[in-house]
């Protein structure tokens, strides 16, 4: 017993490196202090698999797994050349942050397709990643409310970074959607919109002006009533004095004269140019 009080109350002696930690460090001091390039690559072979397990987990979407590697390579050239070789923490301890940061910042400067504030990047994600662990974990999508308790999120908090991850990414218009045989023969921009025939109404109405203004006041009144207005033919007869059967005949007439300028304007515009000018 007083053998075991004794070793109790030996100050405990720190645990020896691990031989990985070891040679990082054999490897550290030989870039930092003999300025020995090889070392430098020797170690960043070592943590390769490091950064690119790093960038999987921040894959997404169409990112490219390559790029993601080469910006969480670029944390960890950084993370070599700033380390203090003196400091007693393993080199992994501070590579993990610096590539993570690198990975942030990619995302948070390159990555999206609109501006979104960077507190909102982050909180996106948290959440994205949240979701991937806790799916597996639980065996289904997890809810609002599950994702904001394991991130001290309000409910609202956690839809509000949901939405924001649909800021990510952009589709060109011009992207050819799927099932099209030909490029370009089906694209996104194909289900926006629609023709407008419209249009065609205010070409026909610039052809017909003339004709309209030299019909007579009342010929016009009576197609404003019955088109713009909505009224019914006896309606109309009622306001005009006349009876339906009259407004009926003068309504037919007004819009023979308007049909026989269109149709001339029609005809003048498919002659060649050479007969319209002879």
């Amino acid at each position: 017993m007083t053998l075991a009080v004794e070793a109790a109350a030996m100050p405990q002696q720190p645990a020896p490196p691990k031989p990985a930690a070891r040679e990082d460090r054999r490897l550290l001091l030989r870039y930092h202090r003999q300025g020995d390039s090889r070392a430098r690559d020797e170690l960043c072979e070592r943590f390769l698999p490091l950064a690119r397990q790093l960038a999987r987990r921040y894959q997404r979407g169409t990112e490219s797994l390559d790029d993601l590697v080469q910006v969480a390579s670029v944390g960890l050239v950084k993370a070599i050349d700033r380390f203090d070789p003196d400091r007693t923490t393993a080199f992994s301890s501070y590579a993990v942050p610096t590539m993570v940061g690198e990975l942030k910042r990619y995302f948070r400067d390159f990555g999206w397709s609109v501006h979104v504030p960077r507190g909102m990047q982050e909180r996106t994600v948290a959440v994205q990643a949240t979701v991937t662990r806790l799916a597996k974990e639980i065996g289904r999508s997890p809810s609002p409310r599950e994702i904001g308790s394991e991130l001290d999120l309000g409910e609202e908090e956690v839809l509000e970074a949901m939405e924001a991850a649909l800021a990510y990414d952009a589709l060109s218009l011009e992207a050819p959607r799927p099932g099209g045989e030909e490029p370009g023969e089906a694209v996104f921009g194909d289900t926006i919109g629609e023709e407008d025939g419209r249009y065609e109404l205010v070409e026909l109405a610039v052809t017909i002006a003339p004709t309209l203004r030299a019909l007579d006041a009342r010929d016009r009144r009576i197609l404003h009533m019955r088109f713009l207005e909505d009224k019914t033919q006896s309606e109309i007869a009622g306001r005009i004095g006349v009876s339906q059967m009259h407004v009926s005949r003068l309504i037919r007439r007004a819009l023979g004269r308007l049909e026989a300028a269109a149709t001339e304007a029609d005809n003048e515009g498919q002659q060649p140019a050479a007969t319209r000018a002879g």
